[in-house]
């Protein structure tokens, strides 16, 4: 959302950790949290006498997100020294890619605010090591530094400034997220920092084609800081630039406890890095033979089996997109739908609301799920063949998340098989309206709404076991 008169002008860079289990250009391990500095090797150290050999899963995975997103996979690309000092980084340089990159002119296909599809152009992606981190917090006056990250693999997607608001930038953002977990060249995981992103944003008056100065937001790892980050920070030029002020090329920082951008250094140009081409890494020379062997290894991609569920599941359009955002959940869902004898619609309502909702309370992912999608299935093959209500499956989803058993296990156990038998329902049926004649009065006075009443007082009596079709349909008939 911009001020009346402002266009917002967005392009983003994503820092994707590429899922090997060593780091790009040595064999040390990648694994997230061990002790500091146990995984900085003697390559990643910079050590003299030692060499960077090119970890050749890092190029096959890069290659596979250039086809997943509709760009050019580079027959040569070159590893270039980007030089510049910072504690993090004992070598001196970044080993990255500059003019040569492995993956150019890709695009995204995102949802815009009126609900059409918008391209957002993906400029290019290429491959580089991370360098290490800073450690401030609990060392008094001192910063230490763990290398353990130093040479982590990492895939750069760097997007066209084509993104017009946080909520566009966040579209794109979730939807790049979404892609290398399918993928699964990348775990994704933001809190871990294998999914960050930078983002350069600048504004213009409305109708201009240049473009205004941009600043950069370093370092964001959520999708709800970045588009407060994004907001912000518009705001914060607006206001400069409507009160006479300039906008100044920098990088900046966002607090997420005060809400706001704040300075941290000038912006650097390329030409400030002295890039040049790694003397020590030959360049990667790729050939058709081998991106046809990585497409042929290729997954459903989510566009395309959102578009499945819609046409073969026969699902709402919202409801598959939250299905497909994850592979795993769409896998799960899948599986539901092969072993369950209900339709691919309700399977989803229980997968889409029960299961999401208590995976979501318990902070857990689906491949953690308490409940088996053979489990739920079964669940729902008991409210298809009317042992149970849809309102006790409820009561027996909540038993199998807490480790109850099967859903037969847990309606034998609790008693809750659905009573169908007509002539025990009557019974109840003829109890309720001889228990409440004034409301039968008024039922047949034409208070047609009072049938909700007489349901729920059957469905009191039999615990909520009775038969609820049957109930409606056994009390309109000796109501009339």
């Amino acid at each position: 959302m911009s001020r009346s008169g402002w266009e917002v002008v967005i392009g983003l860079e994503v820092h994707t950790q590429l899922a090997t289990k060593s780091k790009i250009f040595s064999g040390a391990s990648t694994a997230y949290g061990a002790e500091p500095n146990t995984q900085a090797c003697l390559v990643s150290l910079g050590y003299p006498g030692v060499l960077p050999v090119l970890n050749e899963e890092v190029v096959r995975m890069a290659a596979l997100f250039g086809l997943a997103v509709n760009a050019t996979v580079a027959p040569r690309s070159v590893f270039a020294r980007k030089n510049y000092f910072y504690p993090d980084l004992p070598k001196g340089y970044q080993i990255s890619q500059f003019e040569l990159p492995i993956v150019e002119h890709g695009e995204m296909v995102i949802t815009d605010a009126e609900g059409r599809d918008k391209r957002i152009g993906i400029t290019r992606a290429h491959l580089e090591e991370d360098a290490g981190k800073s450690i401030h917090e609990g060392l008094d006056a001192s910063s230490g530094i763990d290398l353990n990250r130093a040479g982590t693999p990492l895939l750069e997607i760097v997007s066209e400034p084509d993104l017009r608001s946080a909520k566009e930038a966040v579209a794109y953002l979730r939807k790049i997220h979404s892609i290398v977990r399918y993928l699964e060249i990348s775990d994704g995981n933001m809190q871990e920092g294998s999914f960050r992103c930078d983002a350069n944003v600048s504004v213009r008056p409305m109708g201009q084609e240049e473009l205004g100065t941009r600043a950069e937001i370093k370092n964001l790892n959520s999708f709800r800081y970045i588009e407060k980050a994004i907001n912000f920070e518009v705001e914060r030029q607006i206001d400069l630039i409507e009160d006479g002020g300039t906008v100044v090329q920098e990088t900046r920082l966002y607090d997420s406890d005060k809400d706001e951008t704040r300075s941290m250094r000038s912006k650097e140009e390329a030409n400030d890095y002295r890039y040049f081409p790694d003397p020590d890494l030959l360049p990667v020379e790729i050939g058709e033979d081998y991106i046809e062997a990585v497409r042929s290894t290729m997954p459903e991609l989510p566009a395309a089996k959102q578009q499945r569920f819609v046409d073969e599941y026969e699902l709402k359009n919202d409801d598959a997109d939250i299905l497909t955002a994850s592979r795993a959940l769409a896998d799960y869902f899948e599986s539901v739908v092969a072993a369950a004898d209900a339709t691919a619609q309700v399977a989803a309502n229980w997968v889409i609301g029960d299961l999401s909702g208590a995976l979501n309370r318990d902070g857990l992912d689906i491949s953690d799920s308490k409940i088996t999608a053979g489990e739920l299935a079964g669940l729902v093959n008991r409210i298809a063949d009317d042992t149970i209500s849809g309102k006790i499956a409820k009561q027996v989803f909540e038993a199998m998340w807490s480790g109850e058993g099967s859903a037969d296990e847990v309606i034998e156990a609790k008693g809750l098989k659905q009573i169908t038998d007509s002539s025990a329902i009557e019974a109840v049926v003829d109890k309720v309206i001889a228990d409440n004649p004034g409301q039968v009065a008024e039922y047949k006075a034409g208070k047609d709404k009072l049938i909700g009443f007489f349901v729920g007082k059957v469905m009191q009596e039999t615990k909520g076991q009775a038969n609820p079709g049957q109930v409606n349909q056994i009390l309109k008939d000796k109501l009339s």
